[in-house]
């Protein structure tokens, strides 16, 4: 049986390297401004991108090469030049968004296939149909599709794969399309830019032309002005019945730009969500344990499962961000055997320990530190935070960079983490 793809962003090669190594079948990233996220394509050169996929096909997974901006003509030779430099690092896919860069990219590389973009926003036969003819293998959908069209794409045209997001930012626009940064801050969206002025807190006033008088709306306590704010689409609950329309070859999780624990964790949710299906199980509570971890904008399973005229709670009023149920207090290094801290570290804190499926971790005690397991999870306490360089330290903050010494080897990359609470910043609600 041929499983469902489960598709990660790639913002950096470390990033690229975790979501692999967390689960994921796919990556996605890009190099240069042709990129629809400039900062996360900053963090690519050319060479940590061939290194990137060459990580990918080593481990018998595929890296997706995004080429998904909308070029000015200006940039056409220097579009045309990006193609085949791409080209010859041999991704698995571009990812393109307008029909002239589709075009275009089967002229001048043939051999790589073509995935659209979702900032094609496709949602219906037709515009799959155009697409399809034109050369794409694959669709990623729009975020406001649902699964019923998805089937209707897939019975007219069943040899085209389909994707859809199921985790990460949503856009209060349709797919991307929004000039709000461009109109305030001259950032354009669609050109990888976009400065997120939809989380801004606003102000509401009211004018009256032929008087001159204006008046500011006020809101009721506790409302909030994030007006344009969506929540973040969490589908973690909702795999078994995205898998059991039998339409979707790809999951996709959102996030370029978000931090390497995301990579993880999401990677490692869907992970376990998807091969669950394929084993007859559906254990929600321990993909939302996962999920319900991150920094979010408060969750929503948005528009795939639900039609959009029926959803009405897609819209963070109240908040920007808010912490997940747990903080990050330190990640293992690429070597295995320090710990580089991200929150406050005591010896004697129970670090919850975070690290790829099927890890086998060694339960040790030493005058370092114990690791343990507990209620299925396992955890680490230090007795001492002994630094790489023989310094004992009696609490190492985010600040701090000297590496600790662990007390056995983890797998490159083990995150720790620790319950959060009140005093860390905004919280979620009960």
């Amino acid at each position: 049986m041929q499983k469902v793809e489960l598709l990660s962003p790639a913002g950096t090669l470390e990033k690229l390297k975790i979501a692999l190594d967390f689960g994921a079948d796919a990556v996605y990233g890009g190099v240069s401004h042709f990129s629809l996220r400039i900062r996360s394509g900053k963090e690519f050169s050319m060479e940590e991108f061939k290194e990137g996929i060459d990580y990918a096909h080593a481990r018998g997974k595929k890296v997706y090469a995004t080429i998904n901006g909308f070029p000015f003509n200006s940039q056409l030779s220097l579009l045309k030049k990006h193609i085949l430099a791409m080209a010859e690092l041999k991704p698995d896919a571009f990812i393109v968004a307008t029909p002239g860069v589709l075009k275009l990219a089967h002229e001048l590389a043939p051999q790589i296939p073509l995935h659209l973009s979702t900032q094609a926003n496709v949602m219906n036969v037709l515009d799959a149909k155009v697409y399809y003819d034109m050369g794409a293998v694959r669709i990623i959908t729009a975020r406001e599709i649902s699964l019923k069209d998805l089937k209707e794409i897939k019975k007219e045209l069943p040899d085209l794969e389909l994707e859809v997001f199921v985790h990460g930012s949503m856009c209060f626009a349709y797919s991307g399309r929004c000039l709000i940064s461009t109109l305030q801050s001259g950032r354009v969206p669609n050109r990888g830019s976009c400065a997120n002025d939809c989380r801004f807190p606003y102000e509401i006033y009211a004018a009256n032309p032929e008087t001159g008088t204006l008046f500011k709306l006020e809101e009721e306590e506790g409302i909030g002005t994030y007006i344009m704010n969506s929540k973040d689409l969490n589908l973690g609950s909702h795999i078994k019945e995205i898998l059991d329309s039998g339409v979707v070859d790809s999951v996709k999780i959102e996030g370029r730009t978000k931090t390497a624990y995301y990579a993880a964790t999401t990677a490692k949710a869907y992970r376990m969500a998807i091969d669950d299906y394929y084993e007859g199980v559906n254990d929600v509570e321990k993909y939302q344990y996962e999920l319900q971890s991150l920094q979010n904008r408060g969750y929503t399973d948005a528009y795939l499962i639900s039609r959009p005229f029926e959803k009405h709670d897609t819209q963070s009023l109240d908040f920007t961000m808010q912490l997940g149920t747990h903080q990050v207090s330190g990640v293992v290094d690429e070597e295995g055997s320090h710990f580089l801290c991200k929150y406050k570290t005591l010896p004697n804190d129970e670090l919850e320990v975070v690290a790829p499926l099927g890890s086998q971790i060694e339960s040790v005690d030493n005058e370092i530190g114990t690791t343990y397991e507990k209620g299925g999870r396992f955890y680490l306490k230090f007795k001492q935070l002994l630094a790489q360089n023989k310094k004992v330290w009696d609490e190492v903050h985010s600040g701090n960079v000297n590496p600790i010494v662990l007390p056995t080897k983890f797998p490159s990359y083990t995150f720790f983490r620790i319950p959060a609470h009140e005093d860390m910043g905004t919280y979620p609600k009960k």
